[in-house]
């Protein structure tokens, strides 16, 4: 493995002055609930409304002024292609993004208001589409999760939060293709090796559930979920060994939870975030994550890309 903590670092350094340092808030009213103390990294007050920024950052701040000129293509499902749009748009390059038809509207009129193309398939094509669209364009691609710049620029999420509260006990991640938690991972580990990192999955996509079993990276059968950030079918191939090197264990959560926990964010702490940010505090309303009353868990609140239609499924959820 060569994502180090001191690769994180410089990425810190590199991204700092285009990023936010998002806040860590402790939200005390969701103790009695969750059974522990609760914190939150807020990523979802990221400048573009996601932790997705970070990596998307890094990546274009590595390449060189003819890769900026010939373009970037990014396949996303939202909150990716959006941090890739702003950071072209900043940086004066073109972004072309691959989006699945699924993709939440809000997401891609936000990627569209940036300046960036937008391009949509099918879920299962969209790596092959951007593919062929780099190799027609000379365009550079930018992975959504498995590149170690990427990696890198999530990681910072990590050092930020070990420097907000060294005490904590436990971290609590959000996990599609593996991008945040390898980066998360290696940099909470590094700082502070006692505490515990878990990564929460949808139960319709249980790819690193399924891959840690077998002990290499394995592909699950696409099946939908209330998390649309969260639908990568396999582990990256870059991630995987950081995740299986870095993590404490794995929950496999059913939507029914995550949008209790998106429930419990919004209407006891006031947090909006969008359904699959808020998939860890369905993790142990569900049971799958051991704490204890006296623990003190940061749960990664990894985006906010959420429309106010959206919040009428919140109607029928009992907490």
């Amino acid at each position: 493995m060569s994502l180090t903590i001191e690769r994180i670092r410089q990425a810190q350094a590199r991204i700092a002055p285009y990023t936010a340092r998002t806040p860590l808030l402790r939200l005390q009213n969701l103790d009695e609930s969750l059974g522990c103390e609760v914190y939150a990294k807020a990523e979802c007050m990221q400048i573009t409304g996601a932790f997705k920024l970070r990596g998307a950052m890094n990546k274009a701040l590595t390449l060189t002024p003819e890769d900026l000129g010939r373009g970037i293509v990014a396949a996303s499902s939202g909150n990716h292609g959006k941090g890739i749009a702003y950071a072209a748009k900043l940086l004066g390059a073109k972004a072309t993004i691959v989006m699945p038809y699924t993709a939440a509207p809000v997401k891609v009129d936000a990627i569209r208001a940036l300046g960036a193309e937008i391009v949509q398939c099918d879920v299962s094509e969209r790596f092959e589409v951007a593919e062929r669209l780099c190799r027609e364009r000379g365009a550079t691609m930018v992975p959504p999760f498995n590149d170690e710049d990427v990696m890198a620029g999530q990681g910072t999420a990590g050092l930020e939060i070990m420097e907000q509260c060294p005490e904590l006990n436990a971290v609590v991640v959000p996990v599609s293709g593996g991008g945040l938690i390898s980066g998360v991972s290696t940099a909470v580990k590094a700082v502070s090796p006692e505490t515990r990192v878990y990564g929460a999955e949808p139960a319709a996509l249980p790819r690193y559930s399924e891959s840690l079993k077998a002990g290499k990276p394995v592909k699950v059968e696409p099946k939908k979920s209330i998390a649309d950030a969260l639908v990568a079918q396999t582990p990256g191939s870059l991630c995987f060994p950081c995740v299986a090197a870095h993590t404490d264990g794995f929950a496999v959560v059913d939507d029914s939870f995550l949008l209790k926990g998106m429930k419990l964010l919004l209407t006891e702490g006031k947090l909006l975030c969008e359904p699959s940010s808020a998939i860890g505090i369905g993790a142990v309303l569900q049971g799958l994550i051991p704490v204890k009353k006296t623990d003190k868990v940061c749960f990664l609140i990894s985006g906010g890309s959420v429309a106010l239609e959206q919040l009428k499924i919140l109607e029928e959820v009992t907490i």
